[in-house]
């Protein structure tokens, strides 16, 4: 009886678990991940793997530490495609960016320019507080219908949209392989037109990079990703549940029990 009634009591008191969360911010950044495809990117110069193999492990691990961004994913080549619209979907987006492969867009060449002209139009009409395309190329632009890059890098601009441009390509000639037994390696010569990558960074308000092996390619991820984030005070909230019935219930188990037992085992006689 004693137990039952201590059992009411703390029932009466209204125990509660107390949740608290997180809301977070209604906007963030849009950030479009425009990678090249071309063949060259097949060279081996990035050691243990190729030119896109490194790019697609930085840029994983690059949306791996995004947090309440949309991200989107842009493929090009002798021409550019959308293969990921923006989303806040990262898993979708990490299994897109696994899925790249050389020659993705079967068309021979860099079309640098329809690929910025790509990631704009899937990015012009957002309402986020920054918009971003990181475009990785280890190129130089030689084929695509926008052959103005200054234009397209200005037309970005009109937009409020930021280009990061990353060259990747080692210093000098490079191994690719070719597909053939009898000569498995061929060689080709840099081809990166950094003027013109630094040219389309600067009139956007971004930055271009240079990485030369894997570790350099993680580490300019790493400095974009420090560059764009989005700053708010973190909203908590804290969701209250009763919990009295783990209280309630057994107090009334126990007064049944109570009232068997008095009229059983301990019954009186007067």
């Amino acid at each position: 009886r004693v137990l039952a009634i201590a059992l009411i009591i703390l029932a009466l008191a209204r125990p509660q678990k107390a949740t608290r969360g997180e809301v977070p911010p209604a906007e963030g950044i849009d950030i479009m991940l425009t990678i090249d495809t071309s063949y060259s990117m097949a060279a081996q110069d990035f050691a243990p793997d190729n030119r896109l193999e490194a790019a697609k492990a930085a840029a994983a691990d690059f949306v791996r530490k995004r947090k309440n961004d949309r991200i989107g994913v842009t493929v090009f080549g002798g021409l550019a495609m959308l293969t990921c619209p923006l989303t806040l979907d990262y898993q979708s987006v990490f299994d897109l960016i696994d899925a790249i492969y050389i020659m993705m867009t079967r068309a021979e060449g860099t079309a640098i320019g329809d690929a910025i002209v790509t990631s704009v139009n899937h990015l012009k009409d957002s309402k986020a507080k920054s918009k971003v395309i990181i475009l990785l190329t280890d190129g130089r632009s030689n084929v695509g219908l926008v052959t103005d890059l200054a234009l397209a890098a200005r037309t970005a601009a009109a937009y409020d949209i930021k280009i990061y441009t990353i060259g990747t390509a080692g210093k000098g000639k490079a191994q690719i392989p070719t597909g053939d037994p009898s000569q498995p390696v061929a060689y080709i010569d840099e081809d990166l037109d950094e003027p013109t990558l630094r040219e389309i960074a600067g009139l956007t308000g971004g930055e271009f990079y240079r990485a030369k092996n894997a570790l350099e390619l993680e580490k300019i991820y790493d400095r974009i990703d420090s560059l764009e984030r989005t700053k708010f005070e973190a909203k908590t909230y804290t969701d209250y549940s009763d919990k009295y019935e783990y209280f309630l219930v057994p107090a009334l188990l126990l007064l049944a029990l109570l009232f068997v037992l008095e009229r059983t085992w301990f019954r009186t006689v007067p």
